[in-house]
C-alpha cells in the first residue's frame, strides 16, 4: 500500500484594518493557490509590481512600496512558494504600517499553511551572496517567536522603504510566523545588496526548515514530544 499523499500547505485570507487592507494567498510548495482565494486577488496577479509565473510557482506582490515588493518577491521565489499579495495602505502617512502589516499577514499565512512541524526538518540555515554582500539566516520552526536581525544598513531609504523597516519587516514576519529567526549581513558595501542577500538567505533557510523528511512522517522534531506549547 502506498503512502497517503501529502496534505496541501496553503492559506488564503484578508486582513483589514483602518491602516491597511491586505489580501493574500500562499502555497508553501508552489503550484496552485487555495480554492478559497479571493477572485479579486487572482485578477491582479498579472498586474503585480513584482510578478513572475513558471510551471512551479506563481508570484505577484503589490504592496505599494516597490522595494518591499522586490524583497517579498525574492523571498517567495527562493523559498519555492506561490505567493499573491495585494495591499492598499496609508502611504500618505509613511511606509511603516504598510510594510509592517504586510509582513505580519505573510507570517500569519505561513503559520496557517505550515500547520504542524511534524515530519519536517524544523531547522534550516543558509548563506546567500549578492555580489560583495553576504548574509546568513538561521531558522527554527520552534513555535516560540524570537528574532535577532543585524543588517548594518546605512542609508535612510532604499527606494521608498525606510531602512529601519527592513529588519522590522523580518521581525514582524518571525513574530507572526512563530519562528525563531537569526539573520545577519556579514559583509557588503551596497545597502540594496545587503538587504536582498538577507531576504534570499532567509528564503533558502525556510525552504530547508519546512522540507518534509521521508520516513519521519508524523514525528515531532523535538525531545519534548511537542512544539505546540
Amino acid at each position: 500500500m502506498g503512502s497517503e499523499p501529502a496534505s496541501q500547505r496553503w492559506a488564503a485570507f484578508a486582513r483589514d484594518t483602518n491602516e491597511t487592507k491586505i489580501q493574500l494567498a500562499l502555497n508553501l510548495d508552489g503550484g496552485d493557490f487555495p480554492p478559497d482565494t479571493d477572485s479579486s486577488l487572482l485578477a491582479t496577479i498579472t498586474n503585480g509590481h513584482a510578478s513572475q509565473s513558471s510551471k512551479s510557482q506563481t508570484i505577484s506582490v503589490n504592496t505599494g512600496i516597490g522595494f518591499l515588493d522586490h524583497m517579498l518577491h525574492a523571498l517567495a521565489k527562493h523559498a519555492g512558494w506561490s505567493l499573491a499579495l495585494a495591499c492598499k495602505g496609508d502611504l500618505h502617512i509613511d511606509d511603516h504600517h504598510t510594510a509592517e502589516d504586510c509582513c505580519i499577514a505573510l507570517g500569519y499565512a505561513f503559520a496557517t499553511a505550515l500547520g504542524s512541524a511534524a515530519g519536517l526538518a524544523r531547522f534550516g540555515s543558509a548563506y546567500a551572496p549578492l555580489d560583495e554582500a553576504l548574509s546568513r539566516a538561521v531558522v527554527d520552526l520552534s513555535n516560540r517567536p524570537y528574532s535577532v536581525i543585524e543588517l548594518g544598513l546605512r542609508r535612510e531609504k532604499i527606494g521608498d522603504l525606510s531602512c529601519e523597516m527592513v529588519p522590522h519587516c523580518l521581525q514582524s514576519f518571525a513574530q507572526a510566523a512563530r519562528l525563531t529567526l537569526h539573520v545577519d549581513c556579514l559583509r557588503g558595501q551596497n545597502d540594496h545588496h545587503r538587504a536582498e542577500s538577507a531576504f534570499k538567505a532567509l528564503a533558502v533557510a525556510i525552504r530547508t526548515a519546512t522540507s518534509r523528511i521521508p520516513g519521519r512522517e508524523g514525528e515531532v522534531p523535538s525531545t519534548k514530544g511537542t512544539l505546540s506549547v
